[in-house]
This record gives C-alpha cells, structure tokens and sequence, in this order.
C-alpha cells in the first residue's frame, strides 16, 4: 500500500498571514486542496492521511468533500514542530497498516509536485528501502561567519537540494522516531535528516 502523509499542522510564521498558509485560497480553492489533489489522481497513492493544525479539521473535511477527495481516509492532529507533526502521522498510520507500507510525505504547501515524480519516488523506494525527490545544487555555496563574512567556498558538486516527497517503509519511520525520543532529537528539518542520523 502507498499512503500519502502531507503535513499541514504548521501556522506559517514566515508568511504572517491571517490565515495559515496551507489554508489560504489561491484562484478560489485553498492551497492544501492543490496538493491533496495531485495525491488524489495519482493511481499509485491508495489513501492520504493529513496532519492537520488544531482547529483547522472542519475546515480540511468541508474543502475535501467540497473538491471530490475520496483517498482523505485520516485527519492527525499536529505537533509543536514538523518532526512531531509527522511523527503524530506515522503512529496514527502503525495502527491500520502493514510495516512494509509506502509512506510518501509531502508538505501541504507544496502543490506543485508533477506526476511522474510521485511515481519514480514510489519506484525508487520500492527498489531501494526508501527515495527523496532531490534537484541538483546549482548555486555557488558559501559559509557564512558570526561577523557576516563569507571564508570558504563549498563545491557544489555531488551535492543535493532535499525535496518532497520523502518515502520510506512505514516500519523504518516508526523505528527513526523512535530512535529520536531515544536521543532527544525534537527538530529535524526533514524525514530525510532523520534517517541519515539513524544511520
């Protein structure tokens, strides 16, 4: 089984909007419902489970039923940080489905994800254990110091810009965040992270 975990439990304090970002309406429709959407018409995604902000689940439940998402099969609450807003995801998700289920998770205000890389990221972490969807590093890298200056220069060669989706085996989640509450690892910036740390 291939679940879609999309994260939507963060208020947006960059974005300084009245109404947290994953929410605000764009064209008519609210950004959430953009990116649920290209999980809905994907063949390979069976269901989609949202770890959505406190208060906002009505909200998420009328604008599903509003835009035909049928695979909406679970609304988690979410945490205080991305970590625990997907781990909150993940131990929901233990609870119905097998360990060698696909979890593919997605940020919520990140709609423009296409198709085929849905698929190759399902295809990849078939193969493999788990995929990351990656752009190359393309810009010149330096190392800012205390002072504001820049000393050293990073190639960019080999390196990656981690994206979304980030799929793994539902078991090797559960089993990384038990591995940060083992070692008090709060705020990773991504899954990816996560699983590098476990080793």
């Amino acid at each position: 089984m291939n679940i879609a975990l999309i994260t939507a439990g963060g208020v947006g304090l960059r974005f300084h909007p009245d109404t947290p970002k994953q929410f605000v309406s764009f064209l008519g429709k609210p950004m959430i419902i953009y990116t649920l959407e290209k999980f809905e018409k994907n063949p390979l995604i069976d269901l989609i489970t949202v770890v959505c902000l406190s208060g906002w689940e009505d909200f998420l439940r009328r604008a599903a039923s509003d835009y035909s998402i049928t695979k909406l099969a679970h609304i988690v609450p979410g945490g205080a940080s991305n970590q625990q807003s997907i781990r909150n995801g993940i131990l929901e998700l233990r609870t119905f489905y097998k360990p060698e289920d696909l979890i593919l998770i997605h940020d919520a205000v990140r709609p423009l994800v296409s198709q085929k890389i849905i698929d190759q990221c399902i295809d990849i972490a078939r193969q493999k254990g788990n995929a990351v969807a990656c752009l190359p590093c393309l810009e010149p890298l330096l190392r800012s110091e205390a002072d504001g200056s820049a000393k050293k220069y990073h190639p960019r060669t080999g390196l990656m810009r981690a994206q979304a989706p980030q799929a793994f085996r539902l078991a090797d989640m559960v089993e990384a965040h038990r591995f940060a509450e083992q070692n008090n690892i709060n705020d990773t910036v991504a899954s990816c992270e996560l699983m590098q740390m476990m080793g």
